[in-house]
């Protein structure tokens, strides 16, 4: 496979902000930026494999500055770094306020996304290299963020299999006779 730049997956994405988008403190539902960050990283990884792709987890999705009803929220997506089937897209969100012009990064992101084909099984994707500073620094930071995910992933795991599907708590006392 040729290897391909991070440039060649970017993804933009802007939306307008409406009433039903937000909160009662007329703010951007974080589930709704959320959303509009999974669909973006989506469409630069699938642009970058050109293959179908299932989101493997989110690293972080941090909330740096309201967006607020009547702003617009622009999304920008880049592959950063890819393993044999997985990629690291990262997502950076800027609202703007329309009639100011001012524009604030209201969020930043790091999802992984797998390649998969028709059968739903994991395939090979491109290699990736950055050529901007930006890109540079975040496929060079790209492992050790890898390293964090698999650890963070398998205290997951362990969490689940310990937790296992019933409550922690008594659910007699608490709910009665509920399931």
């Amino acid at each position: 496979m040729v290897a391909k730049p991070c440039v060649a997956s970017l993804t933009v994405k802007t939306s307008h902000v409406m009433p039903q988008d937000t909160n009662f403190h007329g703010t951007l539902f974080g589930g709704k930026l959320m959303a509009h960050i999974d669909d973006v990283a989506a469409i630069a990884a699938t642009r970058h494999a050109r293959q179908l792709v299932v989101t493997a987890s989110t690293d972080s999705v941090d909330f740096l500055h309201p967006v607020r009803e009547g702003d617009t929220i622009c999304l920008e997506a880049i592959v950063t770094w890819t393993h044999q089937t997985s990629m690291e897209v990262f997502v950076k969100a800027v609202t703007e306020n329309l009639l100011t012009g001012d524009r604030k990064v209201c969020a930043t992101a790091f999802i992984t996304m797998v390649a998969i084909d028709q059968d739903n099984k994991p395939v090979t994707v491109p290699s990736v290299y950055p050529e901007s500073d930006e890109e540079k620094w975040l496929h060079q930071e790209a492992p050790r963020r890898a390293e964090l995910r698999k650890e963070r992933r398998k205290n997951s795991k362990d969490m689940a299999r310990d937790f296992g599907t019933a409550l922690p708590w008594n659910e007699q006392s608490r709910f009665g006779d509920a399931p």
